[in-house]
């Protein structure tokens, strides 16, 4: 029964998306040649033609991506992608059938593209809207699905946690199995680990969340046992807390499933657009800031003797040694006699005018060259010397973890404070911090308060 209804329920949405879908197509028809200057309208039987091969296509393309699956634990973003990546390929296909089916009619481009827009924005704000629905009256008591978690520690307190803050998914906590009867207030404790069977048997359950500790991870097997093959949906957290700051998610190669611990965030499309984003706003901040950096190249001529522009190596994405570039501010040969140092307050290598542009940042503005090499990012975690990174690596667990992003003009370090002579620990925690939720808002939040703070005088900068 609950499969029967599951199916009438996949179907009337599947239903509803196409009567969209059929809506956007003929929406596009109609904004094209009646709302936008136009000579000639073509008949609209040569479109509704198309509806057919329209609907056939969109509905395998979301069925192929999976929409219709229950997934009350599904966020917003990741089901915008899904109608995006159906909807690219439904248009794709149909493009193809207009090529070699329809050879005798002429669709208009426009249409197209339109459709294709309105496909994506209206279905997933359909859904989106309907999500909300769904959420208010979980909210309030309905359309409810009742669990219980299994486990304890770190895994099952974060389940707990997550699931009482979010009830709008609605999912009931029935209660806790633990070997501990240490339970937050407002959870109760069912039993042990081991009655699973028990608190089935006697209660109406939709779904098991297994939240097992790395202790009582030989235990799984008796836990599934006690399960067995009652019609409920099961949730497994694996128990990767603690085990690595930079954790990235998990992938399935054929029919082995891979839990990345130490993935970043930018692979794939990710990193091209990324990629993208550099060089568009680099190119176009160097632009801006040409006449500026030539201004100060003429001063450090006129001011000091020596290059213009110092190169010296640092760190930067998967430990990979680049030259970065930077203008002069010490006086030539500043480390011959010390080596390797950090700049202090009052450092007497600096020139007169490197107190400045070190203090105004104004010094980092020729790694606009290393991010159109593609040797930094516009936003990153700030790159070290090699021979301070072998230090840090020693005294700071998990250091080595920021090379797993491109290195950066500026970060979420810096803007926060954390930069020159500071506690290399709370920079860590900071760059890791970026990397772990990166994405192109948080870049662009952080390059606008770089633009707000970046110029002013930093004490810490020396």
């Amino acid at each position: 029964m609950l499969k029967s209804h599951s199916r009438l329920v996949e179907n009337l949405a599947l239903a509803g998306d196409l009567l969209l879908i059929a809506a956007c197509w003929i929406g596009s028809y109609g904004i094209r040649f009646y709302l936008l200057p136009v000579t000639d309208v073509p008949p609209f039987r040569d479109y509704a033609l198309q509806l057919v091969p329209i609907l056939l296509v969109w509905g395998i393309a979301f069925r192929t991506f999976d929409l219709y699956r229950p997934n009350r634990l599904g966020s917003r973003r990741s089901e915008w992608w899904d109608v995006a990546k159906a909807s690219t390929l439904g248009a794709l296909v149909l493009v193809s059938i207009m090529t070699f089916v329809f050879r005798g009619y002429e669709y208009s481009r426009l249409v197209i593209i339109l459709f294709l827009a309105q496909s994506i924005v209206v279905v997933s704000l359909a859904r989106a809207g309907l999500r909300e629905v769904l959420r208010f009256a979980r909210r309030h008591g309905y359309n409810l699905r009742y669990a219980i978690v299994v486990g304890g520690g770190e895994p099952a307190a974060e389940v707990l946690r997550v699931l009482n803050r979010r009830r709008d998914v609605g999912i009931f906590v029935l209660g806790l199995l633990s070997d501990k009867k240490e339970v937050p207030d407002n959870v109760r404790w069912l039993g042990g680990i081991e009655d699973v069977r028990a608190v089935l048997d006697r209660q109406q359950v939709d779904i098991v969340v297994i939240a097992l500790p790395h202790a009582d991870a030989a235990r799984l097997t008796t836990v599934l046992g006690g399960i067995g093959d009652d019609p409920i949906a099961i949730h497994l957290v694996p128990d990767v807390f603690g085990l690595v700051p930079a954790r990235g998610g998990i992938e399935e190669f054929e029919t082995i499933p891979f839990i990345h611990l130490r993935e970043s965030r930018l692979y794939g499309w990710n990193r091209v657009v990324k990629r993208v984003f550099d060089l568009v706003f680099g190119a176009l901040a160097l632009a801006v800031a040409a006449p500026l950096m030539l201004a100060i190249a003429v001063a450090l001529k006129l001011t000091s003797s020596g290059a213009v522009l110092y190169r010296q190596e640092r760190m930067g994405v998967d430990g990979r040694r680049f030259r970065m570039l930077k203008f002069r501010t010490m006086q030539v040969n500043a480390e011959a006699a010390t080596g390797p140092v950090w700049a202090r307050a009052d450092d007497p290598r600096r020139t007169p005018l490197g107190v400045f542009l070190r203090r105004t940042s104004l010094d980092e503005l020729p790694q606009l060259f290393n991010v159109l090499r593609g040797e930094m990012s516009l936003v990153g975690p700030r790159p070290e010397r090699p021979s301070f990174v072998e230090e840090f690596r020693r005294r700071v667990p998990g250091y080595m973890l920021r090379h797993k992003m491109k290195a950066g003009i500026t970060g979420w370090a810096q803007i926060n404070g954390w930069r020159g002579n500071t506690s290399i620990e709370k920079r860590i925690e900071h760059d890791l911090y970026y990397i772990e939720r990166w994405s192109l808002a948080f870049d662009l939040k952080i390059l606008l308060q770089t633009l707000w703070y970046g110029f002013r005088v930093n004490r810490n900068a020396h």
